[in-house]
């Protein structure tokens, strides 16, 4: 048995996937194979009531837009504690303050020195270019990042794609892919659930759901989805779609779709917490629309597969990996709109053809959390025996 630093800038209050990540990593943890203890910044008026522990260091809200507060990586009294805590191993999951404080606890812990693991589990250099137009910024926000993922002794992907991310970043390093995996049981909700969901929003069951699910933002390709829905519309196919979430690009989005006149085929539920009734929005849903091409691993993807609720995708984004076109899930050829209604469109045309490929998705591309935390931990196994023979 371990003790398992899992160290994150995200944490519930702050909800993301990599949040949901070490969620679920240390539930899983604390249950199966060891302790876990999440090393996360500190939020005002915050309960935690987890059965493992939850250590809060200081932190500032930089910015009233940003939905995240900084901690303060460098405090010693944060880093003495820590020290003390007798952690087998580290295990980081953002390259920023989290990698600060994970590599200052490796250096001074009681045991001289901690293996660290790192999951690289976005496209940051996407977020740098994004946010960074100064060239000169730019450079010394991915040379940051660069050695920050350098502190590892091992670095993991959720994705094959995401590689090409850590690439551009500078690392050149081996990388492992350890796959996330979703909370979500196999089945649907029951059939009591999805018929509130009809009342509540007037549908009925034979009415064909497209279904939305992530945040808000303009750069998940929301507008393909928008686009290819008005294509859809217009062929004369009655439907509703529901966007599952929130984001600051919420009422530019909501704008969009009023103007393009698809409202009437549009619902924007808000962000929903609750994960049986994130789960019901998946059993009712024919089709979930996901073009995102920045996600690395779109744990959407496997949420929808748990429901038998298949996906569309573009081919060769990280979210697409491991999908069969026409058998678990369909991928449009190009990254726009009209290729992506497309394929809809042709999979709406075979009777059953929706349903077929959902099952096969149930079968082929879901994966428990239970799954995926058992190969990473044995993974860690392997990461600390590694590092024992090497201080040797």
């Amino acid at each position: 048995m371990y003790k398992i630093g899992l160290f994150n800038d995200s944490f519930p209050p702050s909800i993301d996937g990599v949040a949901n990540a070490v969620v679920n990593y240390a539930n899983i943890i604390d249950e199966k194979y060891g302790d876990a203890i999440v090393v996360t910044p500190m939020y005002p008026n915050v309960i935690d009531n987890y059965p493992y522990e939850v250590f809060r260091y200081h932190s500032a809200k930089v910015t009233k837009n940003m939905p995240y507060r900084i901690g303060n990586p460098f405090s010693p009294a944060t880093i003495h504690t820590l020290c003390k805590k007798k952690f087998d191993l580290l295990h980081v999951h953002s390259p920023f303050v989290s990698s600060l404080l994970a590599h200052e606890v490796a250096l001074f812990s009681e045991k001289k020195k901690l293996p660290t693991v790192l999951t690289y589990h976005t496209k940051f250099d996407i977020d740098i270019d994004r946010y960074i137009s100064n060239k000169e910024f730019n450079t010394i926000a991915k040379k940051f990042v660069k050695k920050n993922i350098s502190y590892a002794d091992e670095v993991w992907t959720v994705s094959n794609g995401t590689i090409d991310s850590l690439r551009k970043i500078g690392y050149n390093g081996q990388v492992v892919v350890v796959p996330n995996g979703t909370d979500m049981k196999k089945g649907k909700s029951s059939k009591n659930r999805i018929a509130e969901l009809d009342r509540i929003y007037r549908t009925k069951d034979q009415n064909l759901v497209f279904l939305y699910c992530g945040r808000l933002m303009w750069y998940k390709n929301i507008k393909i989805i928008l686009d290819a829905l008005k294509i859809i519309a217009s062929s004369g196919i009655k439907f509703k779609t529901f966007f599952v979430g929130d984001g600051p690009d919420r009422p530019s989005i909501e704008s969009y779709a009023k103007n393009i006149g698809i409202s009437d085929y549009v619902i924007f539920t808000g962000a929903i917490y609750d994960r049986d009734t994130v789960k019901t929005y998946f059993s009712r849903a024919n089709l979930l629309l996901f073009p995102s091409t920045y996600d690395t691993s779109g744990l959407v993807v496997k949420e929808a597969a748990s429901c038998a609720c298949p996906t569309a995708l573009i081919k060769d984004s990280c979210a697409a990996e491991g999908i069969l076109d026409g058998k678990t899930g369909i991928l449009a050829e190009k990254e726009d709109c009209e290729s992506f209604a497309k394929v809809v469109l042709e999979a709406l045309r075979i009777p059953g053809k929706l349903e077929e490929i959902g099952k096969a998705a149930q079968e082929n591309v879901y994966l428990s959390w239970e799954d995926a935390v058992s190969f990473a931990y044995k993974r860690y196994e392997y990461v600390i025996e590694n590092f024992k023979r090497k201080k040797k």
